[in-house]
């Protein structure tokens, strides 16, 4: 059976085909959101982008079945009452519009505590609620004109043609929508009065239709081709590990991308509100998931651009060995507010254009790593998945800074497109193929020194 897997990422776009496990075909764009009333996700850029690249591939008449991942903190507001082409009630906002910080006193009247959804505060408008909270209050006439709010993935499901749904790993990925524990809608649901809105329940494997004949003709996809309901993207890379883990047995897996989400299975939640932007997102089954997140591969990339590097992902062992001679480094925050550190006055402790900057943002990010682990008490054996591995050495800094854990590295670097693929006819029984390898650990010399200087240069 060939599958399509549209995976939409904050930065970057794919389209993959994939027969029997393998791939037969990928297809990629940059993603950036655009201008508009606010910034906004470019979802018709994103759909011509889509709609050519099918049109053009010559296996896209014989695909059998569509399922979608993205990444979380957002959703559309949609009329599906409305004429075809001009259903959004509203622009989908950009997760990252600082505006929506404008309505946080207002906000905390209806926010749900962190005991009853396991979602912190956190900026601009990564809380989904506090994004729908705001577009309400500020567009209240659109707002009200929509029928459905409908989760980024499941947007895409029912613009395909597939029935409009709601999805588990999507609301419990901290919107202050969702009680993990209770598996239900959180009170906030209620107080504002979005309850009407919100489609039915779906699984993320659960079929919600077939491709529309106007989808049918605009990209050459088959009329019997199925749509899947789909999940959010870090859920999604979760999904391969859940059958690897015995009863009951902790294990992390470390999702790397623009975000780093560091996800513990059968870990305690009840830990979680006394870190800084740790929180529980749920898997496919709505069982809770300790998380702890910072903005990796965004801060990577600042980091190599204040320091005047090119932004590679390679770092050599010898340019971190003579970081950590030197005790170069920077300290956070280079995200704008997120992870343990969030909010800190970033510090350049380096020259202003030493050799290798790639060599002190690795060592920044594997210590961010090492520090977002130690939130979530993990123990048990830690699997890295994503952009990550493209950078050996900092996957074999976090194996030193881990002495008493087993790292282990995907080979396979489309983890959330296979975890998302894995939803189309899913076999609940079925383990996971997965193609993994031991991480040696590095050997540098000063680094738990240089570990301690990082932490007392923090403060």
């Amino acid at each position: 059976m060939l599958k399509a897997v549209l995976d939409i990422g904050k930065t970057h776009i794919k389209l993959l085909l994939v027969d029997n496990g393998k791939e037969c075909a990928s297809f990629s764009c940059k993603n950036a959101p655009i201008a508009g009333m606010y910034p906004q996700a470019d979802v018709e850029g994103i759909w011509n982008w889509l709609a050519e690249t099918l049109r053009s591939c010559t296996l896209t008449p014989d695909i059998n079945a569509f399922v979608v991942t993205t990444h979380g903190a957002t959703a559309a507001l949609v009329d599906t009452n409305a004429p075809e082409g001009d259903q959004l009630a509203l622009p989908v906002l950009d997760y990252e519009y600082q505006g929506v910080e404008s309505c946080s006193d207002a906000y905390e009247s209806v926010h749900p505590d962190f005991s009853e959804t396991l979602s912190p505060a956190l900026p601009a408008g990564l809380n989904l609620g506090k994004q729908l909270f705001w577009l309400q209050q500020k567009y209240k006439e659109a707002f009200d004109s929509a029928s459905t709010i409908l989760l980024y993935p499941q947007y895409w499901a029912w613009r395909l043609g597939g029935l409009p749904a709601a999805e588990v790993t999507s609301l419990g990925c901290h919107t202050d929508m969702w009680q993990p524990q209770k598996k239900d809608y959180s009170s906030l649901i209620d107080k504002c009065g979005w309850r009407e809105k919100m489609p039915a329940l779906k699984n993320a494997w659960d079929c919600l239709g077939t491709v529309s004949a106007r989808v049918a003709k605009e990209t050459g996809l088959s009329e019997q081709c199925e749509i899947f309901a789909g999940i959010h993207d870090s859920n999604a890379s979760l999904l391969r590990y859940l059958s690897l883990a015995k009863s009951g047995e902790s294990f992390n897996v470390i999702s790397t991308g623009t975000w780093t989400i560091l996800m513990q299975a059968n870990g305690n939640t009840g830990k979680l509100a006394s870190y800084k932007d740790t929180l529980a997102n749920v898997d496919i089954f709505s069982n809770p998931v300790s998380c702890a997140r910072f903005m990796g591969g965004r801060e990577y990339e600042s980091i190599c651009t204040t320091l005047g590097g090119n932004i590679r992902m390679s770092a050599e062992a010898g340019d971190i060995q003579q970081a950590l001679d030197e005790g170069w480094m920077v300290t956070p925050d280079y995200s704008q507010g997120n992870g343990p550190f969030g909010g800190l006055t970033a510090k350049q402790l380096c020259p202003d254009a030493p050799p290798a900057p790639q060599a002190i943002a690795t060592l920044y990010c594997a210590l961010m790593i090492d520090q977002r682990l130690t939130d979530l008490h993990s123990t048990g054996t830690i699997y890295i998945e994503g952009a990550f591995l493209k950078n050996p050495m900092l996957c074999q800094l976090v194996a030193q800074l881990r002495p008493d854990q087993t790292v282990m590295l995907s080979r396979d670097n489309t983890g959330t497109v296979m975890g998302a693929a894995s939803l189309i006819h899913f076999d609940k029984q079925a383990a996971a193929e997965l193609d993994l390898v031991p991480c040696e650990p590095a050997a540098f010399d000063k680094l738990e020194a240089y570990r301690e200087k990082w932490y007392k240069s923090i403060g």
